[in-house]
């Protein structure tokens, strides 16, 4: 092996680089790698899933369409001919932490925050709990939710937690089939939904107004509903004005601005309501006697000197038969490579992971589960220019085998289905096309199998 020292990056020996997840903070960290004009580079992009984009595809509120639109931009970047995406290979089973760094210079993780915090209450594991993660990667069609049974027979439905998630999962629970057909929800969600009983639904959020995390465009949007009616309680939104002059940010005071107009209006009669709840927490999930949600109990709360929420002793039980807790995002470890299990990150400094030359991390595995899209993209940046300043000091471990053909042979071995981004490309074109026959912005393919086997059939006819 060439010692770092020895080994001068050059167009015929570029800097070899293996980003692990094709999500945003992976797509902003190959840009920004492509960007730099210091160091030639060469990039592979891995992801699990046959298809790129993370969050935004399978993440991203279906009915918010705009924010998709970023996804014009990381085109462009993985179409680059020093860029390739191969879809369909896990790290960790199809390519092993060792076989990365026999082939790359440096490895970039940009995994996410997959897993979800659980609520830590009796009766969580009842049939109709489950994380708002769950839920959203259900009715976007991921892969790996898509073939769950999603038994929607609640007229009651309580979502635990007050961010943008949680108001997304909310709105998708009371919107009109009408409004969701200009979505590219999935298809088995929206025939799902279509049939759904459910009349209330309680957004919670265990202390006041003024904590909220969500951002007034989605608050904003339960206002505009055909067929549900906001409702809120003045005395649960109630601020003072010692509090209120305290409040230097602008999203919380549009806020406070939007909650007092819904607390003001008198419900209109449609035939859904959203009920958006503050000092109020979930101490235990009830059981209908069958192993089913039958019941949320909440506490009352009100706040102390530091704004934290202290149960009043005074309990209510919200008449729900289905609970999704959406109180954060958690990450989860890849083989090999240093987790820290608390904080459910990978534990570094400015991107440089603990204890290992030539690995970085980006996004939300690099500091937790904070911010947009956008923020994301100089969370990338300031890591690749710490990648781009240890390559030129030398202190990267040199590759053995930096070749993208050396790779290609190993997955081959293996069996392995790559996806290209070409496939990609060719499937994207088929579910906008079938969308377009249906009336809607995309129909897409949800299951992997499916995927591959447009594929197949593409690569067929393009053959014969």
């Amino acid at each position: 092996m060439t010692t770092p020292s020895q080994q001068h990056f050059t167009p015929e020996r570029p800097l070899r680089v293996a980003v692990i997840g094709s999500g945003p903070s992976g797509v902003f960290a190959t840009e920004a790698l492509l960007k730099q004009a210091e160091v030639p580079v060469q990039v592979d992009v891995f992801d699990r899933l046959p298809t790129p984009y993370g969050l935004v595809r399978y993440g991203v509120a279906p009915d918010h369409l705009t924010i998709k639109s970023v996804t014009k931009g990381f085109e462009k970047t993985l179409s680059d001919p020093r860029v390739r995406f191969l879809g369909n290979v896990e790290f960790g089973t199809d390519l092993t932490y060792d076989e990365a760094r026999a082939h790359y210079d440096a490895l970039i993780y940009t995994v996410g925050a997959s897993s979800d915090r659980r609520l830590g209450i009796p009766g969580e594991d009842l049939k109709g709990s489950m994380s708002a993660t769950e839920f959203v990667a259900w009715y976007n069609g991921h892969p790996d939710a898509a073939a769950r049974e999603m038994v929607l027979n609640a007229t009651g439905v309580a979502v635990v937690g007050v961010g943008n998630v949680a108001l997304d999962v909310s709105r998708i629970l009371v919107k009109t089939v009408e409004e969701l057909q200009g979505s590219d929800i999935a298809a088995h969600a929206l025939t799902a939904l279509e049939q759904s009983p459910v009349q209330d639904v309680w957004v919670l959020g265990r202390r006041g107004p003024l904590q909220a995390k969500f951002t007034t465009k989605e608050l904003r949007e339960f206002g505009e509903l055909s067929g549900a009616d906001p409702i809120v309680k003045p005395e649960e939104i109630a601020v003072s004005e010692a509090e209120e002059a305290q409040v230097s940010d602008n999203v919380v005071k549009k806020n406070l601005e939007v909650l007092r107009d819904f607390a003001g209006r008198t419900p209109g009669g449609k035939p859904r309501r959203i009920h958006l709840r503050f000092l109020v927490s979930p101490v235990e999930i009830l059981d209908d006697g069958q192993g089913n949600v039958g019941g949320l109990k909440v506490e009352k709360n009100r706040l102390d000197e530091n704004g934290n929420a202290v149960g009043t002793g005074e309990y209510e039980t919200l008449p729900v038969q289905m609970v999704l807790r959406s109180v954060g995002y958690k990450g989860v470890g890849l083989p090999g490579v240093p987790f820290d299990e608390k904080r459910g990150v990978i534990p570094n400094t400015e991107g440089r992971v603990e204890g290992r030359a030539g690995e970085y991390t980006a996004g939300w595995i690099k500091r937790g589960p904070s911010g947009v899209i956008g923020t994301n993209r100089k969370d990338a940046v300031d890591t690749v220019a710490h990648l781009i300043k240890d390559a030129q000091a030398g202190t990267l471990p040199t590759a053995g085998q930096p070749t993208r053909a050396a790779v290609d042979a190993l997955l081959k071995s293996r069996g392995v289905d790559v996806y290209s981004f070409e496939d990609w490309q060719t499937l994207d074109a088929h579910e906008l096309a079938q969308g377009q026959a249906q009336g809607r912005p995309r129909a897409k393919v949800v299951h992997k199998h499916e995927m591959l086997s447009h594929r197949r059939k593409e690569m067929q006819r393009a053959e014969g």
